[in-house]
């Protein structure tokens, strides 16, 4: 006879049987085996005429729930019986959360064992995790599974009861969701921000000073000793200062003649401060911050990321990657600890071990935070991982491991310069001591690249010193609106508003999108004209429903229900059938709205009415007496309509698309047309030989109207080649891009990119003009100047024949080529380095297949800133 154990995948199964007794069978349930229907067809005939069959839930009988075995698991139920037949034992070993919990409930249920049954817990799948699992086994938690089953009961609730009406009332295929018409909403309410948000317009000057030959920047911040204002001064609803701000208000003109008055004159130092401050590195993991990160970093979504965490997890990598808590355990700080002083030396260790603390509301079961499994920690070097997953890890790791280094010792350097009545200021940053940062920088793949772009080297500068101006700026700045939500960022307000639960978020996001309620362009999150009406609908007829207080309480009580601390069966009965519960709620509202308005979604700007059509969304406009309506293209969101968009649309129905002519060289015509990113021109139709013809969007500040055959021309023509740089040889082109119109020099695989200014044009750019701009500093997001030199050059790559030099970083010189950064071989210095030897240190670090970015060397001017149902055993199955 054998023990049977049972987990969720195959590949948990693999990896946990590794570390099992002989006599010991690992076999895999697929996940969840049963669960409430997911379809009519799946409902048992004896229960199809029941009121609440649709349901999949009695609400007439202590909200029963009715689980079905899906067709799918029906084969995989089968194979676990016949398992069992053989088996003296059975080990429920599921994961350690409410889901796992309720998975093992479920195999007790339909399998019937009539033998001994363990539950066994852990939470990162190592021999030594494994081991001690075995010998701590339990039975099962009957609270985290009521927990669960009212969880998965409250949302077919929510969802069967509100999404019958979304489809009456607007469109065939809508949902709702307990926490995704929440998350929904947040998207819609940040939208209806920006298109009411009034741009105001403000200058200030901006210098190039020059001391020591070190250029640096500094910006105009008072003037006859009363601050200049910015973009923090303006209210965001009026575009007006705000009312008592005591600032002076630079218009154009203004700040021209202050250009050209102070521009010669003497500038003198008149104040430098320098502050040391401290920067502690961040918690462990929690499932809801490697979201974040990931997407920030990685550039990969919610759902991804928790695809490819569960991969590691049930490989034996990290640790459960489904938690709330940034606790470790003192075997891992003793693991990270000695990670930081074999890799980085015994200063660089915190002076204490650092213990961090949950606060984030409703933290569920006690779990760790996530970091790499095991007493001792595998470098992502030594793991054999590759692509995302090396990715990831190697993320993992280094957030785990900075979380047990020193703090970084920062210095800030502020400079206040005089000309006349105008008052400037540098500000500047110096890193004392790198501490975590050498481990992890946040927003950076690369910490050896990052650390030096976190710099802001000023010169040496004492009051009395008059560094010399060698460019002053008048700088036109337009307020902006609050910026629309990422994943990440949408990840967090959820999170810190305790809506929904982290477990949770990668599902929710994805239903998003897959529902059509939101668009993912540009890494960002726009509310598309459903998402508009869906939301209207429920404000104003559910306002309760997606009240994120409302929905946070939800969270609370379900998180009680876990602890024992609550009743299911009341809270339930309360929600759904109480006075004012869902139930009565729709069958009072369900008269009362009106389909027509329902699928009107009214943007305050326009006087057009937008209609959610069968075949999508739609305008509607009045015209004497008749109604106009145009079709609106699929891609094309709230976000992006404006007035012109929606003349040219209803003028591109009546009349067809507007022809601007012919091409002069193919005789193809040229097209207007309006689509998401706003109007743009088209070269030829679309067909089958041709179904995605050349496109060029029109520049910002160029309208429609305006628009002219020659430009359109011109525009559909880019990118255009202006020459090739006289000292490089390499390639000097002109374009747009979604930044505006730019210049590139292209030389192998690098390009160097600069913005046209006011007053270029991309369609006229000359070679001179372009090779003036490429010859400006380059300015970072953090740092703005010119690039600093190598210390020594080494020597051309033989595979690409760029430059391989030696670099100043913070702690110390290091190699760089392109985009890679290396260290110096150990018994090696700068002097005594060869070409061959960094050649090979570069290529040691190319194969860890580490996700860099580009250095961003130090500049030496200044950073820019702008603005459940049933007891146990009672379910209804079948």
């Amino acid at each position: 006879m054998s023990t049977l154990v049972i987990v969720e995948s195959p590949t948990k199964a693999r990896t946990i049987s590794n570390y099992l007794p002989s006599g010991y069978r690992v076999q895999a349930s697929m996940g969840h085996i049963r669960d409430l229907p997911a379809s009519a067809e799946e409902i048992p005939p004896a229960h199809k005429d029941k009121s609440w069959a649709n349901l999949g839930v009695d609400v007439e009988n202590d909200f029963d729930p009715l689980y079905v075995v899906p067709k799918t698991k029906s084969k995989v139920v089968k194979e676990l019986k016949e398992a069992l037949k053989g088996a003296s034992e059975l080990i429920l070993a599921t994961d350690e959360d409410r889901e796992g919990e309720s998975i093992s409930w479920h195999l007790l249920q339909v399998l019937n064992p009539k033998i001994p049954t363990k539950r066994m817990v852990f939470h990162e799948i190592t021999k030594e995790a494994i081991q001690a699992a075995l010998k701590n086994c339990r039975s099962i938690d009957e609270n985290l599974v009521h927990a669960q089953e009212t969880r998965r009961i409250l949302d077919r609730l929510y969802g069967y009861t509100l999404s019958p009406l979304l489809w009456k009332k607007i469109s065939k295929g809508l949902s709702a969701g307990r926490v995704q018409s929440v998350a929904v909403r947040l998207l819609v309410q940040r939208e209806r921000e920006r298109r009411a948000f009034k741009t105001a317009n403000y200058w200030d000057l901006k210098a190039t000073l020059e001391k020591d030959k070190n250029q640096f920047e500094s910006k105009l911040v008072t003037l006859n000793g009363q601050k200049v204002a910015n973009g923090s001064d303006f209210d965001a609803e009026t575009g007006r200062l705000l009312p008592g701000r005591q600032v002076t208000l630079l218009d154009q003109a203004t700040a021209a003649a202050l250009k050209e008055r102070i521009e010669d004159k003497i500038w003198r130092v008149s104040h430098t401060e320098e502050k040391p401050t401290t920067r502690k590195p961040s918690p462990p993991f929690t499932t809801s911050t490697l979201q974040q990160e990931a997407n920030r970093k990685l550039g990969i979504s919610a759902r991804d990321t928790m695809r490819i965490a569960q991969n590691l997890y049930e490989q034996g990598y990290i640790t459960y990657m489904r938690t709330d808590s940034v606790h470790l355990s003192d075997q891992a700080i003793t693991a990270a600890r000695n990670c930081v002083e074999q890799m980085y030396g015994k200063n660089y260790l915190s002076p204490q071990p650092r213990q961090y603390t949950t606060k984030s509301k409703g933290a569920q079961e006690a779990h760790e935070a996530i970091r790499p499994a095991g007493s001792s920690f595998r470098l992502p070097r030594e793991t054999g991982l590759s692509g995302l997953e090396f990715a990831l890890y190697d993320l993992i790791w280094k957030r785990t491991v900075a979380s047990q280094m020193a703090d970084a010792r920062i210095t800030q350097i502020a400079v206040n310069i005089q000309v006349e009545n105008a008052g400037f200021r540098s500000s500047g940053k110096r890193i004392d001591f790198p501490g975590f940062f050498r481990a992890y920088v946040e927003g950076s793949d690369d910490p050896e690249a990052a650390i030096d772009d976190q710099e802001i080297i000023l010169p040496a500068l004492n009051v009395g010193d008059t560094p010399n101006c060698r460019q002053l700026e008048a700088i036109s700045h337009d307020t902006q609106p609050p910026a629309r939500y990422s994943e990440a960022s949408l990840v967090k307000t959820l999170e810190s508003e305790g809506i929904g639960r982290p477990s949770t978020y990668a599902t929710i996001l994805g239903t998003i999108i897959d529902r059509g309620y939101a668009q993912m362009r540009n890494k960002t999150l726009i509310p598309t004209f459903t998402a508009f009406a869906v939301v209207s609908l429920l404000e104003n007829h559910f306002p309760d429903l997606v009240d994120p207080k409302f929905t946070s309480k939800m969270e609370e009580t379900l998180d009680d229900i876990a602890t024992g601390s609550a009743q299911w069966l009341p809270y339930l009965d309360r929600f759904y059938r109480g006075e004012k519960g869902l139930e009565s709620q729709v069958k009072e509202r369900e008269s009362q709205i009106n389909s027509s308005t329902a699928k009107s979604v009214i943007l305050e700007d326009l006087q057009a009415t937008i209609k959610i059509g069968k075949y999508g969304p739609y305008l509607e406009v009045p015209r004497g007496d008749e109604i106009l309506t145009a079709s609106i293209p699929a891609d094309l969101t709230p976000a992006d309509l404006n007035p012109e968009q929606v003349e040219t649309l209803l003028r591109q129905k009546t009349e067809g698309p507007d022809k601007l002519g012919l091409h002069p060289d193919t005789g193809e015509p040229i097209y207007l047309l309006v689509g998401s990113y706003g109007p743009y021109v088209q070269l030829g139709d679309i067909s089958d030989d041709n179904p995605k013809p050349k496109r060029a969007s029109l520049p910002k500040g160029v309208k429609p109207e305006d628009i002219t055959l020659e430009q359109a021309v011109g525009l559909l023509a880019l990118p255009r080649l202006l020459g090739t740089h006289p000292l490089t040889g390499g390639k000097i082109k002109a374009s747009l891009g979604r930044f505006g119109p730019y210049v590139v020099q292209e030389q192998g695989k690098e390009k160097e990119y600069r913005s046209l200014k006011a007053g270029d044009d991309v369609l006229t750019i000359t070679l001179d003009r372009a090779l003036a701009l490429l010859a400006e500093p380059k300015k970072t997001r953090s740092a703005r100047g010119s690039t600093k030199p190598p210390l020594k050059e080494l020597g051309k790559h033989p595979d690409d024949g760029e430059l391989v030099g030696l670099y100043e970083g913070p702690y110390g010189v290091y190699i760089k080529h392109g985009k890679t950064n290396a260290k110096i071989p150990e018994g090696e210095t700068a002097e005594t380095l060869t070409l061959e030897q960094a050649l090979v240190a570069l290529a040691a670090k190319t194969t860890t297949a580490k996700k860099t970015t580009t250095k961003k060397t130090t500049s030496t001017t200044t950073k820019k800133t702008t603005s459940p149902g049933s007891k146990t055993g009672k379910s209804k199955t079948v």
